[in-house]
């Protein structure tokens, strides 16, 4: 496909943008060794996207802030694709749907760094996935022992390169936003391409390429999972609930998050974890039993007892054999949790010598469920992800030959970076 000529970049003043002081960008300035454009109006973004729609490929990242609002507010969204390097002020031009799109359409590929946020991004605005999506946050867990490394770790790892290390601390919603910030957000998609290269080389090169590709499916269809399933189960507090407080916090927890949204605010702002679980326990649908509870004092609370009130109701109403919580498991056997400690450690120990991350590969709960599925005490329903895909070829042997002692693990050089020798006869 022919590649249009790089005409001359320009950086525009940021929406608000001021001439005197902080380094503040104006049009033609060059503000960084390089040069970028920065957009801040409509007619900027539809050329941006024009200029992209050739590209087999597009680099993004964004900078958000996430504390204040129900979702992440985007404040910038930086981009690089061949001949382009742009940054866009979101706040200027907020409908970005076009550019979502564009990461859709069938022979793209989407690269990023630790994109779950950008995943939601575009879920959120066109409940649509990246035609073809590229982690290098995960492909460096394929191919190296650290995971998960950040941007400019990634960069001196692969590309022996350095990064730019300020403004981290940035408020990415003040305006106007001076040369450094703008050159700071530019640089975490300035070697996105490079690094996707160069990290698909090395998973080609070690036989990684459909592991690469199976993470990407299941992390996307995780992602996707968690904007449509509520997870009400991840209040901290449930330990020890029966099953109708369960269905009582349950309850509880979509009446906070539909509030929330209706209020554009962070869930845990319109009521904490520790007073979803204290209601539960009370089991009580009076307001003034509602308002009782310490920590319910507040004068803004006293607007949404009603709400409370007929949550609380809901999960009282639930019938005995509907309430979540019921489903009935064998007890693990207590040598359960070592067992998964030590074959954990084992396969770490493999995974290192592999060129291979052990924390992608799984932690030691996920090693735990292993076990219990070999032993015959998993009753899920789904398969341990130690048992399935590209994990299984890794773990399956290993944990195998080590529980019919056909492996040992003994301790070789202390000094060495890996100590642990896996002895395996026959091998």
């Amino acid at each position: 496909m022919s590649r249009r000529p790089r005409r001359p970049s320009r950086v525009h003043r940021p929406a608000g943008a001021g001439a005197a002081g902080g380094g503040e960008s104006s049009v033609g300035e060059m503000p960084h060794e390089g040069g970028f454009d920065v957009v801040t109006n409509d007619a900027q973004f539809r050329e941006l996207v024009r200029r992209l729609a050739d590209q087999p490929h597009v680099a993004f990242d964004t900078e958000f802030v996430s504390e204040h609002t129900y979702r992440s507010q985007l404040c910038l969204l930086q981009v690089a694709a061949p001949g382009v390097l742009a940054v866009v002020d979101t706040l200027a031009v907020p409908e970005l749907d076009a550019f979502w799109r564009l990461l859709a359409e069938p022979g793209r590929t989407t690269v990023v760094h630790a994109g779950r946020e950008e995943m939601g991004f575009i879920l959120h605005a066109i409940r649509t996935r990246p035609a073809t999506l590229f982690d290098v946050q995960v492909a460096a867990g394929l191919v190296d022992h650290d995971y998960p490394a950040g941007y400019a770790a990634i960069v001196r790892r692969f590309l022996s390169l350095p990064t730019n290390k300020g403004e981290t601390r940035t408020d990415w919603r003040k305006r106007p936003l001076t040369t450094a910030q703008l050159a700071y957000a530019v640089d975490d998609v300035r070697h996105l391409e490079t690094l996707w290269r160069t990290l698909g080389d090395r998973l080609d090169r070690l036989g990684r390429t459909a592991w690469m590709q199976e993470e990407m499916a299941s992390w996307q269809d995780d992602v996707e999972e968690s904007f449509v399933r509520k997870r009400w189960r991840r209040v901290s507090g449930l330990n020890g609930l029966s099953r109708r407080e369960l269905a009582l916090v349950r309850e509880l927890w979509h009446w906070r998050d539909q509030v929330a949204e209706e209020r554009d605010m962070p869930p845990r702002r319109v009521l904490r974890d520790d007073l979803l679980v204290e209601l539960a326990k009370r089991k009580s649908a009076e307001e003034r039993d509602i308002a009782a509870v310490r920590g319910m004092q507040r004068s803004d609370l006293r607007h949404i007892l009603g709400g409370l009130a007929d949550a609380l109701q809901r999960g009282l109403a639930v019938p005995d054999d509907e309430c979540p919580g019921g489903e009935r498991h064998r007890a693990p056997p207590p040598q359960l949790a070592m067992l998964g400690q030590f074959l954990a450690t084992a396969v770490a120990g493999m995974c290192r010598q592999m060129a291979l991350a052990p924390a992608l590969v799984g932690t030691s709960s996920d090693m735990r469920d292993l076990l219990a599925h070999k032993l015959g005490y998993h009753a899920g329903d789904r398969e341990p992800l130690l048992a399935t895909g590209w994990r299984r070829g890794v773990v399956g042997d290993l944990v195998d030959d080590l529980l019919a002692g056909r492996a040992s693990l003994r301790i070789g050089d202390v000094r060495s970076h890996d100590p642990l020798v896996i002895d395996r006869p026959g091998r």
